[in-house]
């Protein structure tokens, strides 16, 4: 199992795809680890290469005592980088993990060859805290099933529910892996993030991706951020929900090889 310790703190990687390619980092989702990106990773690690991982607090890394901060999971990417001798990479992620992308490309733009936004925030208004605030009560009463319950109908579109009704159990179980008391103190880092008005220093290439369907970071926070990064390009996914990797792998598969061979 590949891991480096940086910061202090042990994480989790994978590298997929050519040793020579153009190097793509994809950021988890809050709910996430590197197992949900299998459908990138099948397809996109024949044109590239691939970096998935755990930030701290998920799954396979290291889980320490909070707080946690998207600015702390920016700087545990770039050692990562370094200690990986990756010193540029394409710079993106879902959800959380674009929130941490975004940081990352603020505070390391000289690592950051382009920006993919998918599903991602830069700030955090009153309804979307209340919509997901039952996450982070479900996290400390330590409720695994209510957690699951509270987010399923939120993170996926009416499709895939009913899809992968038969997998219910399973899901429930998996959920019940999540080390709830990360998983809260993440909740309190994506709370804390506040880049609306830092976004227009970002300069490099963006792709900005939300899902048609997404009923947790809407359309409104996705045009927000195209509008503040001068060069950026905006694709709303047809038919797509939140969790627009597992929900509609195909067309965001071929935005990202586009845009990362278009931007090499």
């Amino acid at each position: 199992m590949p891991e480096v310790v940086v910061n202090n703190v042990r994480l989790y990687y994978e590298l997929h795809g050519p040793v020579d390619g153009e190097v793509l980092v994809l950021s988890n989702g809050i709910m996430m680890s590197t197992e949900s990106w299998i459908y990138q990773t099948r397809v996109l690690s024949k044109y590239m290469r691939v970096l998935l991982y755990d930030c701290r607090g998920m799954w396979r890394s290291e889980h320490p005592d909070g707080p946690y901060s998207m600015e702390q999971h920016a700087d545990d990417l770039a050692a990562l980088l370094e200690a990986l001798d990756i010193p540029k990479a394409h710079i993106g992620g879902i959800s959380y993990g674009s929130e941490i992308s975004m940081v990352f490309a603020l505070k390391y733009p000289e690592k950051t060859k382009s920006l993919i936004i998918i599903d991602g925030v830069s700030e955090v208004r009153p309804f979307l805290r209340a919509q997901t605030y039952p996450w982070k009560l479900a996290a400390e009463r330590k409720d695994p099933e209510l957690l699951y319950w509270t987010s399923v109908t939120l993170n996926f579109s009416a499709e895939y529910v009913a899809a992968t009704q038969s997998a219910t159990a399973e899901a429930i179980k998996r959920f019940s892996a999540i080390d709830l008391k990360s998983f809260a103190e993440m909740m309190s880092a994506f709370y804390n993030i506040d880049i609306t008005n830092e976004l227009s220093r970002i300069n490099c290439p963006t792709l900005v991706v939300i899902g048609e369907e997404d009923r947790i970071k809407g359309r409104e926070y996705a045009q927000l951020i195209a509008e503040k990064i001068e060069n950026s390009e905006f694709v709303v996914v047809p038919g797509a929900g939140h969790a627009l990797c597992l929900d509609k792998p195909d067309p965001l598969n071929t935005l990202l090889i586009g845009f990362v061979l278009k931007n090499s």
